[in-house]
């Protein structure tokens, strides 16, 4: 068995061709969306987070409206750059919308991938330390959203409140117990699949990796995966930890399908490219066959089976409808015959 839900970029663009063409749009159809997903049987609803471009961007407020509207499906991202965010203020939003789906938030967190300005988190007030990049101030983020989520009192309280305090120092509120088990990291590498183990976190591999050892994607990320675990275990956490890969898979069921879909390679391959003039990267190939095919092909992707939990790569601006048809395909015709159900 092996829990599966979906990832939406949330693109927007004033196309024609879009059914996407607003913010609102984006918005409110991602509420539709998670909930077609639970009527579906699906296990996730995840978003990611993208800053100074047409896509979603503030996770908090569509993640409570997903919460009020759902019942059972897990709501979370993939991922929130943590370059961008008050640790602190963040806390309270994560523990706001965490409280409203009645402890289902699953957050993705990460430095963040390649943006669409130099050094975005400066306008937002952030700025490394003396002696720190951009990545390991993010990961200070990170180390300081982890610790707040633990509810322990710091704050000195005032001797004359406006209203009667708890004995001791205070934390932030509200705080949902459960939540600090359920942050991701999302890794690029292996190295920090295992500072992410050590910390306690769960781990997000996407359809980006560093190319690390030049195999293809699945047989990297399987390894990530195991490392993650090794890294885990040493720790000596308590609970058991969870994995998952992303992955873009479409089954050609009619001839929509064959038209969004068909024209490409059955034996398509990972691609290479390079995130900055030293970092070496390898992006995932995308799946599309008819559900026989697909099954082998995906019978052979270690990463898929390594992990828990698999998350589906949407086309958002093909519309609530056609997205709900992809997965209602891969939950009838694909994952009962890999085991995933």
């Amino acid at each position: 068995m092996k829990k599966i839900g979906f990832l939406s970029f949330g693109h927007w663009t004033p196309s024609p061709q879009s059914q996407a063409r607003s913010a609102a749009d984006v918005l409110l159809q991602s509420i539709d969306l998670a909930m077609e997903a639970e009527r579906l049987g699906m296990d996730g609803a995840y978003f990611r987070v993208h800053h100074f471009a047409q896509q979603l961007a503030s996770p908090f407020p569509l993640l409570a409206a997903v919460g009020a509207k759902t019942r059972k499906i897990e709501i979370g991202t993939a991922v929130i750059d943590m370059r961008y965010e008050n640790p602190h203020y963040m806390v309270e939003d994560a523990g706001a919308a965490d409280v409203i789906a009645g402890g289902r938030l699953q957050l993705g967190i990460s430095r963040g991938s390649p943006e669409q300005v130099i050094d975005g988190w400066r306008y937002f007030g952030y700025s490394p330390n003396k002696g720190e990049d951009d990545a390991e101030m993010g990961r200070r983020h990170a180390e300081e959203f982890l610790e707040l989520l633990r509810g322990k009192g710091f704050a000195k309280p005032n001797p004359r409140p406006m209203f009667p305090n708890p004995t001791g120092l205070l934390r932030l509120e509200p705080y949902s117990a459960g939540l600090r088990d359920r942050i991701w990291w999302g890794s690029a590498s292996n190295a920090t699949a295992v500072w992410a183990a050590k910390l306690g976190m769960n781990l997000q591999s996407s359809t980006l990796k560093f190319d690390e050892t030049g195999e293809p994607l699945h047989i990297q990320q399987a390894a990530q995966i195991r490392a993650f675990r090794a890294a885990w275990n040493e720790a000596g956490h308590k609970r058991t930890p969870r994995t998952s890969v992303s992955r873009s898979i479409f089954p050609l069921l009619d001839d929509r399908d064959r038209r969004y879909f068909g024209q490409g390679s059955r034996e398509e391959e990972d691609k290479i490219g390079f995130l900055d003039e030293n970092t070496r990267a390898i992006f995932g190939r995308s799946y599309a066959a008819e559900p026989e095919i697909l099954i082998e092909q995906l019978r052979k992707d270690e990463a898929i089976a390594e992990a828990d939990t698999l998350l589906l790569t949407i086309p958002n601006q093909l519309g609530v409808a056609y997205n709900a048809h992809v997965m209602e395909a891969i939950l009838s015709s694909i994952a009962p015959a890999l085991g995933w159900r």
